[in-house]
């Protein structure tokens, strides 16, 4: 079987996407499946659908363009702000978009009355991440610009958190964007369908004892995919951790002495070295490497050490019995190692637990016991 490549247990993912569904769905929170991590995948897309995802979101326009190339018709919102070069793309491709600058925004109401249709405006709000968003003082005007613009309707706003600066979301901070909706709304006059209140990071948040407030909609991928929370990096209660699996081939098997010092004219850089090796550890090379995945995301495998990595080459130490040459390791991976993986073009996708038939989207798991663990 071809190495390396991931393997995707799509029933896994169905599972996390109903969990979590059946969890915010009586707080009034819908869960949009985000697929930027796997590249715009789409069964893995359809794994979300089937789970109960309201819709799908990504961050670049050719992952939504690989989504509607397989047929998926559904809804797909842009969660980046649109390049301006691809204001035509994004008005074909996607229902709505999340915007932070007017200059883009009359582009796509211009690219949406070329195309015959109306697009949708989500107005990303800076709450606090100091990355993308559209400072609060300053919605209001772009709000009454976008309503007066022909060609889009202004569908809500949206907030991110812990994207840049690592930091978890308060009560508080939530607490004043809904206030923002509801100042949009007194000033503006339309109801605001969608009040996204961030991504995964949001969970423990939503999934409090306290009220949402007029958070309606999280926009979620890595909860979906690897069963965690991303900022303490804790499992949820009942979720899968394990829905995917890197799986790389061992190369060579040996053991090796400790490298003799070396005098050089023109150092290079050190290069990734994690466990110096002494006197003849068992080590094995698997023929896998920084060209392929963020190697400080695997998790190695029970009685194994990470000792290096180049580019293609993964050196491994072991304490149990050597594998053969030929013979296949495996990694769990955290979001980054899971992203640059799905990426990479050497790396195939296997798909496991693909249903003999397509189950409800709407079917729901039961939800009684999500926590973070």
């Amino acid at each position: 079987m071809s190495c390396p490549r991931i393997e995707v247990d799509l029933g896994k993912i169905r599972r996390n996407t109903q969990t979590l569904v059946g969890c915010l769905g009586p707080r009034g929170i819908r869960v949009t499946g985000v697929t930027k991590a796997v590249c715009g995948h789409p069964a893995i897309a359809q794994a979300m659908l089937d789970g109960g995802a309201s819709g799908l979101a990504d961050a670049r326009i050719s992952n939504v363009q690989r989504l509607r190339a397989a047929g998926m018709t559904g809804s797909i919102t842009l969660i980046r702000t649109p390049m301006l070069s691809q204001a035509d793309q994004v008005a074909q491709s996607c229902e709505a978009s999340y915007n932070t600058e007017i200059l883009v925004i009359s582009a796509l109401a211009a690219a949406a009355i070329r195309n015959s249709s109306v697009h949708g405006i989500i107005l990303m709000v800076e709450m606090g991440d100091q990355r993308d968003g559209i400072l609060p003082e300053n919605l209001a005007d772009i709000t009454q610009q976008v309503m007066q613009m022909p060609g889009l309707a202004l569908k809500g706003i949206g907030t991110n958190f812990a994207c840049l600066n690592g930091l978890a979301p308060t009560a508080l901070q939530l607490a004043a964007f809904c206030d923002l909706a509801n100042e949009i709304e007194g000033v503006c006059g339309p109801f605001l369908k969608i009040v996204s209140g961030g991504g995964s990071t949001n969970l423990p948040w939503a999934l409090g004892k306290h009220a949402t407030g007029r958070v309606n909609d999280l926009r979620l991928g890595e909860a979906i995919l690897l069963g965690v929370e991303p900022v303490s990096g804790d499992q949820i209660g009942g979720m899968h951790t394990d829905a995917f699996t890197l799986v790389a081939e061992v190369i060579e098997t040996d053991a090796k002495p400790p490298p003799s010092p070396v005098a050089l004219i023109d150092p290079i850089p050190e290069r990734l070295r994690i466990e110096p090796t002494s006197g003849a550890s068992k080590r094995m090379i698997l023929a896998m490497g920084h060209q392929d995945t963020d190697i400080l995301g695997l998790s190695m495998p029970v009685g194994s050490t990470l000792i290096g990595a180049t580019s293609d080459h993964l050196v491994i130490g072991t304490s149990r019995p050597m594998p053969t040459v030929g013979s296949e390791v495996r990694f769990q991976m955290n979001y980054n190692a899971l992203m640059h993986a799905m990426a990479a073009p050497d790396i195939k996708v296997k798909l496991l637990g693909v249903p003999p038939t397509t189950p409800s989207r709407h079917t729901q798991g039961k939800s009684d016991h999500l926590a973070l663990v």
